[in-house]
């Protein structure tokens, strides 16, 4: 039996929008369905505690038309917080754990409530925090920045580590591994880290633009290994680290950003297109709440299918001012180049981190010197660029 005090009064709740494909004679019950399927996993008519009934069971609040082309219907639920344990894994649980495996439900938004809001981390460091560890002055005026990544896949430590230098020695702000890059034999992590973290200190010497670089490597595996690549990280002085959150579990993420990292955080997108979750809500919002100082995602006309309206809605959610959760860099990628820099500035301002890899790989000549050309080119562009902040 529930606890009397704590059945007394009524229970918070934060909000979810879904969108059905169901026909206006069945959404009614469809969305009753799906109410019970994120709450209880059962038939009201079995449940006989009155606890559960009244504060437990999701709500179906609204039923609305899908606006413009889109078929179906927007069911927006009222779920119990005390549902969620105020934890980040448990929380994408009970907003689309069984439902995802339904092929007709979609999860378009999440409306937190405030009690919601103080239980998730947000960002540690923030677009401010990513400003102040680079050494970039306050009272400057504020810029975009500028992001590559090492690959291709294969490559072994020294290799990686030349590369790193030429983006280093160029100006380029932070280098990440690419997200395919974990702990492979050909570059295990431990001495990937270390060449990579000395060439680039050793090439930021001569970097030709002010502040520092950060060098990202890819954090991966289960808590043993994540624990043993956390201290290679400090121990090697690495100033940021990359995260497949959907791979590795939002509640590590959370773990990282509370007790562990201790440094700025980027949030890659893989896997989290398998399932039906709207991207500016996981990319922009959840990303965010769940620790990410910057959340990388395809930009539109790149190598994916994201139209300029949902990489907006991405870089507004990320960016959008939340009581007691700092705002994460929107970081555009997927193909960019540096001829699209000054389209992609004019769209996302200043507080963004421009992210082009493979396109300062590229042309005619794969040397070292056409390579750190083709990063100071892409350095200098940013630099050049007066945007304001968004």
């Amino acid at each position: 039996m529930p606890d009397p005090a704590v059945s007394r009064g009524a229970q918070p709740r934060f909000y979810a929008t879904y969108r059905l494909q169901a026909g206006a004679r069945d959404i009614a019950a469809r969305a009753r369905a799906l109410a019970l399927e994120q709450s209880i996993e059962m038939p009201l008519d079995a449940v006989g505690d009155a606890f559960v009934r009244e504060h437990i069971v999701a709500h179906v609040e609204s039923i609305d038309p899908s606006p413009g082309a889109a078929a179906g219907f927007d069911v927006r639920l009222a779920l119990a917080l005390r549902t969620t344990g105020r934890e980040a894994g448990q929380l994408l649980n009970m907003l689309f754990g069984n439902c995802s495996l339904q092929p007709d439900v979609e999860l378009l938004d999440l409306e937190p409530s405030s009690e919601l809001l103080e239980s998730m981390p947000g960002p540690r460091f923030g677009i401010d925090g990513w400003r102040r560890a680079l050494g970039l002055e306050e009272g400057a005026g504020p810029r975009a920045l500028t992001c590559t990544a090492l690959k291709p896949q294969g490559l072994g430590p020294e290799a990686l580590a030349g590369l790193a230098a030429l983006f280093a020695g160029a100006g380029v702000d932070v280098i990440k591994d690419d997200h395919g890059i974990a702990d492979q034999d050909y570059a295990p992590f431990a001495r990937r880290v270390a060449a990579v973290q000395r060439a680039v200190e050793r090439a930021a010497a001569q970097r030709p633009v002010p502040g520092r670089v950060l060098y990202a490597p890819t954090l991966s595996g289960g808590p043993a290994r994540l624990a043993e690549q956390l201290r290679v990280v400090r121990g090697e002085g690495v100033c940021a680290v990359l995260v497949c959150p959907m791979i590795m579990g939002v509640p590590t993420l959370v773990e990282l950003v509370r007790a562990e990292a201790g440094v700025p955080i980027i949030a890659h997108p893989a896997f989290a297109g398998n399932g039906r979750i709207a991207p500016a809500l996981l990319l922009g919002r959840l990303f965010r709440w769940f620790g990410a100082d910057a959340t990388i995602f395809p930009n539109f006309g790149g190598r994916f299918s994201y139209d300029v309206g949902i990489c907006r809605a991405i870089a507004r959610l990320a960016r959008e001012p939340q009581a007691g959760i700092k705002a994460a860099l929107p970081v555009p990628a997927g193909g960019m180049s540096v001829e699209r820099v000054d389209e992609m500035l004019h769209e996302y301002g200043s507080d963004v981190m421009l992210l082009i890899g493979g396109n300062l790989l590229a042309g005619p000549s794969s040397t070292g010197e056409s390579v750190q050309a083709r990063a100071a080119a892409f350095v200098r562009r940013v630099h050049a660029a007066a945007v304001p902040r968004r």
